[in-house]
């Protein structure tokens, strides 16, 4: 029996190395042609002079002053906006976990628009109200524009749902009699919570911590609109080094400087957050959640609407507001017609080109997530695949602006000249989009049993039985989550759909980012309603998916 033993677990152990290097082969082929590539072609192109690599220049950059203060700045605003966005959305985060009330799907869409928004919108948004002649300007008189306050808050208003979502999704399915337990042998409410549902929300927490950084950390629209010349990150450099002064090397080096940063954070995030995950017991979302009980549940419910109004919908409502100043909806209707000085179609052809090349960004993101967070799903493997889990997580922390004119460069000869091809947007907003599929789907496929696992292919199943018959039901309600986020963010993704996207066929942000370049007020107006139709696209669409989500949920 003992020998018979010692034969099937190397077997085993061999099958599923196999069987995880062909989930991850996929995946690595993606992202070798689509990022990585175009992004050395960038990095070549501005180091590489008459053949010869000007290495040299990455110490000439790095010794100015003023390039130091951006890197310290970049990283300072990443760490605050991180912990304040924590600090406020994890009471969210267990509001749409635990407690059940009226309006529920509804709000849940709602904290998921304002990631959706392009950043120069959210940062246009902030602007009104707390800018020159802005909500608080009135009000009180109280300005907060070119000051860090401002991106702080506008940061928190973009990354709110990432930590709702990611957070939120995992604390609904766990089971909440540990808790309880807990608590019969004593332990206080707090205690219950710090040493049982804490850790096992750990790697979750991590996640969302990572994503959020990593945004902030390459923070673009937002910072360029409200932080005015005395504030600047990575990315707002490297824009204006590549758009502005031409400077490809600056840009080169930048982008090299950016790439390390993320990439030695990355590695620390996946050494923590391994040795911290385990397998947890896992139960339906739709049965944790309660009607609140006590003071306390109803003072932390309405602490948490009153955030939401206040940081979420309070801008929102100021979009809509500017997009209705115009007598008889004359911002809407300027939407239909021709303007060959910005657009060579309607403004409003940009609605249906966002929902064609987001389904398509959804479909490629979930297939290459998908496969990947299958492949990492075991904790015992080795230092290759560890590194391919933190490598995935590069496209949220390297310049979309590097990616965007690495594709124009690199992707214009044969056997990848896709240079006018429509294929293009959609591979650029799935690069966005995996890492998300990834981050949420990873801790629910590895809080399953693994030994549920192992009995399914003890029982002859092959792997796509057992994932289809373990794996699946299980993680569903995971994969419904990340293919929404997934949309959610092709939906808005700006910095690289903007060097790529064809005048004929421009995006939503695409197009809001031309209106408000362009000065009058019949621009800005167009540009506020196409971005309150960019809001109500977004939250109809993340509407049906609650509904998919709560409707077909599996039982665990």
């Amino acid at each position: 029996m003992d020998l018979a033993r010692t034969e099937v677990v190397p077997a085993g152990k061999r099958s599923g190395n196999a069987a995880r290097l062909g989930l991850m082969a996929l995946p690595v082929a993606f992202f070798g042609l689509f990022f990585a590539y175009p992004v050395a072609a960038i990095v070549a192109r501005g180091l590489r002079t008459d053949g010869v690599w000007r290495f040299g220049r990455l110490a000439d950059v790095l010794g100015q002053s003023d390039i130091r203060h951006v890197l310290w700045f970049t990283t300072w605003q990443a760490f605050a906006s991180t912990a304040l966005t924590l600090l406020v959305a994890l009471p969210g985060a267990y509001v749409f976990a635990r407690l059940d009330f009226p309006g529920k799907q509804v709000l849940r869409a709602v904290v998921t628009v304002p990631f959706v928004l392009p950043t120069v919108v959210v940062g246009t948004a902030f602007l009104a109200l707390v800018g020159r002649g802005g909500l608080l300007d009135e009000l009180w008189g109280v300005r907060l524009d070119t000051t860090v306050w401002a991106i702080l808050l506008a940061h928190v208003f973009f990354n709110y749902a990432v930590v709702v979502r990611t957070v939120g999704g995992l604390w609904a399915q766990l089971d909440p009699r540990q808790e309880e337990a807990a608590r019969t042998l004593g332990a206080s409410r707090l205690r219950a919570w710090r040493t049982v549902t804490l850790p096992a929300l750990g790697p979750a927490v991590a996640a969302a911590a990572l994503m959020v950084f990593l945004f902030t950390f390459t923070s673009f629209g937002v910072v360029q609109i409200l932080g005015g010349p005395t504030f600047s990150t990575l990315e707002v450099e490297i824009y204006r080094q590549t758009s502005e002064i031409f400077d490809l090397s600056t840009a080169a080096v930048l982008t090299i400087v950016q790439f390390a940063a993320v990439g030695a954070i990355l590695a620390v995030h996946a050494w923590t957050v391994r040795r911290r995950e385990s397998a947890l017991r896992l139960v339906d979302a739709n049965l944790t959640a309660r009607r609140p009980r006590g003071a306390g549940q109803w003072a932390l419910l309405a602490g948490v609407l009153a955030s939401i109004a206040v940081l979420l919908v309070l801008p929102l409502a100021v979009l809509v507001q500017r997009s209705l100043d115009a007598p008889d909806f004359a911002y809407y209707r300027a939407l239909t017609s021709e303007d060959g000085n910005v657009f060579l179609v309607p403004p409003i052809e940009a609605i249906g080109n966002s929902l064609e090349y987001a389904a398509a960004a959804t479909a490629i993101a979930v297939v290459i997530g998908g496969l990947a967070a299958a492949a990492l799903t075991r904790r015992d493997a080795g230092r290759l695949v560890r590194g391919f889990d933190a490598l995935l997580m590069l496209p949220l922390g390297v310049s979309a602006v590097t990616v965007g004119f690495g594709f124009l460069i690199a992707l214009d000869e044969p056997p990848l000249n896709l240079r006018s091809s429509w294929i293009l947007v959609p591979l650029a907003q799935a690069l966005v989009g995996v890492p998300f599929v990834v981050r949420i789907m990873l801790p629910v496929l590895r809080a399953v049993d693994q030994r549920l696992r192992e009995a399914a292919a003890v029982l002859g199943a092959s792997p796509w039985r057992v994932w289809r018959e373990v794996d699946l039901p299980m993680v569903r309600r995971a994969l419904l989550v990340a293919a929404g986020f997934a949309f959610a963010v092709s939906l808005g993704e700006f910095g690289a759909t903007v060097f790529i996207a064809r005048p004929d066929n421009p995006t939503l942000p695409v197009a809001v980012a031309r209106l408000l370049g362009r000065a009058g007020e019949l621009n800005y107006g167009q540009a506020m309603a196409l971005s309150t139709i960019l809001m109500v696209v977004c939250a109809v669409a993340l509407l049906v998916l609650e509904r998919l989500r709560t409707d077909r949920t599996g039982e665990f």
